[in-house]
Formats: structure tokens, C-alpha cells, sequence
């Protein structure tokens, strides 16, 4: 990104339906594709913005799914809403209880937030 302002943030909002995360995953890539990030990087931009929505998904059936990308050169933000109140916590066995585990390993920062309840994930550039 040549430009060290950062871009107007990015919303994407889908069906809470897992056949559409590929969108989610080519989106998150062509967004963190406007930062500074090596390609390895991107990959994992791409697999937070999958595994987040995954999560939403599994925690929200049958709505929808609002994912906010905010970029600049140095790091990536995906604020992804999961409806009033707060974070459900999924069954342990669940694909929402993976995609979490995930989360927590790939992003700089992984957050649940309550009241909207929502996933707060960051991930910086690395080059």
C-alpha cells in the first residue's frame, strides 16, 4: 500500500450460511492485499476472516453475518457483528469451538465483545 492513509472500512454482510465462505475468504485476501503483508501473511488474513465467520455462523443461524474490514500499511482489523447482546460460547465440539482455537492462534489480537456482541480480530503487517 503506497499510500499510508488508511482506506475507508470495508463491509461485506452475507447470509449466515457456511456455502458463502469462500466469498469471505477472497474478500479478506484482496483486502489484506491493500496492506504491506507478505503473502504468507494474506493467507492468514484470509483464514481469520473464514474461521470468523464460521463462528458467526454456527452461533447465528439463519441471519446475517456483517463482517468490517479496516486497513491500512500496518495491520488488518476484521470486526465481524454477531447481533445484540452477548457472545454465545459454542459447545466445546462444535465448529464455532475450532474456529475460536484457530483465531486465537493466527490473529496479533482475538476478541469477543459483548453488547453488540461481536469478534474483534487484528492481525499486522509483516513486512
Amino acid at each position: 500500500m503506497t499510500n499510508t492513509q488508511p482506506l475507508d472500512p470495508i463491509v461485506l454482510t452475507v447470509a449466515a450460511d457456511p456455502r458463502f465462505a469462500r466469498l469471505v475468504r477472497m474478500t479478506a485476501a484482496n483486502v489484506a492485499a491493500l496492506s504491506s503483508m507478505s503473502v504468507d501473511r494474506v493467507e492468514d488474513v484470509r483464514m481469520a476472516a473464514e474461521e470468523a465467520f464460521i463462528y458467526a455462523c454456527s452461533v447465528e443461524a439463519g441471519e446475517h453475518v456483517a463482517l468490517t474490514f479496516t486497513v491500512d500499511a500496518e495491520h488488518v482489523v476484521v470486526d465481524v457483528t454477531l447481533g445484540e447482546g452477548s457472545v454465545p460460547e459454542p459447545d466445546s465440539n462444535s465448529s464455532a469451538a475450532y474456529a475460536g482455537l484457530i483465531l486465537s492462534t493466527v490473529c496479533d489480537a482475538y476478541e469477543k465483545t459483548d453488547a453488540p456482541a461481536r469478534l474483534h480480530l487484528e492481525l499486522k503487517a509483516d513486512v
